[in-house]
């Protein structure tokens, strides 16, 4: 008789602390009149959370197992981004499985969000540029690209910015949105040879045959110009003061032309002053009349 009772009085204790424990996890916390979560939801949540976790990591490493390591670096940068987005969907799924009232989430915080919004509208468009960036490969490391009257060496593409190398060493940061409000001229895109030019005048008069065959010495004879494609010559126009020439010839490192164009230019001073061709002044003629 005493087990039953013993045994009665057990049963009965485990309910009540069972009964405990329930009500504890049904304590809410309200945090307006609207939305009230209890300790259970919240319980809930977290496994939610924990689970996507650990989910998005699996289909992470199978989607990114085969891929080069480039392009899975560039993949985890996108994915960085994205997995916040469907945290915050599975978050508002589950609380809306738990009963929370998700509508009024959304209008306790809309003058939050609106701020927000507004505040980070520069950083969204540059967040949403280096996602296309990265997906239409328009950008490489170790492009050379020119911006809004900038030329730079890429030397990392970032989610929010691309920083770049100017010819002077400087460190260029060109926010990721200026890719959607500017004409981009990526100059290394068809390869890393680019087709460069030298300008000169010389006087009226001069023989243009010689001025051509010098202009085509000064290019073949320096070491960066390439003998193919050949270098050549245009004659571009008769100008106010001169008759004008465009020297154009192929290098391989675009980044660095102004160094080769300006042992050119040396190497056509020397010849021109070699041969009497002269590079002349701008002239105006001045006629007076009196009355």
């Amino acid at each position: 008789m005493n087990q039953k009772l013993e045994k009665i009085e057990e049963a009965v204790s485990k309910s009540n602390f069972l009964e405990k424990i329930k009500h504890f996890l049904n304590l809410h916390i309200d945090f307006t009149n609207k939305i009230s979560i209890s300790l259970l939801d919240l319980i809930v949540i977290a496994t939610v959370i924990f689970v996507t976790t650990i989910v998005l990591r699996l289909i992470l490493r199978i989607i990114t197992r085969n891929l080069p390591i480039d392009d899975k670096n560039k993949f985890n940068v996108v994915y960085g981004y994205f997995r916040w987005l469907i945290y915050l969907i599975i978050l508002l799924i589950t609380l809306h499985s738990v009963g929370v009232n998700v509508t009024a989430v959304f209008a306790a915080s809309a003058a939050l969000l609106i701020g927000i919004g507004l505040a980070l509208q520069t950083l969204f468009q540059d967040i949403f540029s280096g996602v296309f960036i990265l997906i239409d490969q328009s950008v490489h490391v170790g492009d050379i690209i020119e911006i809004d009257g900038k030329v730079g060496r890429v030397e990392e593409i970032k989610l929010r910015t691309t920083r770049a190398v100017t010819i002077d060493n400087k460190v260029l940061v060109i926010p990721n949105h200026l890719y959607l409000e500017n004409s981009l001229y990526n100059w290394t895109q068809n390869g890393t040879t680019t087709r460069e030019s030298v300008e000169v005048g010389v006087a009226y008069g001069s023989d243009v045959q010689l001025v051509k065959k010098l202009l085509l010495q000064a290019a073949s004879s320096h070491p960066d110009v390439f003998s193919e494609p050949e270098p050549s010559v245009i004659f571009t126009e008769f100008g106010d003061s001169s008759l004008n020439f465009k020297l154009v010839f192929t290098i391989d490192d675009s980044f660095k032309a102004q160094f080769p164009k300006s042992d050119i230019r040396f190497e056509i001073d020397k010849l021109f002053r070699e041969n009497n061709v002269t590079i002349p002044f701008p002239q105006r003629d001045i006629h007076i009349i009196q009355k």
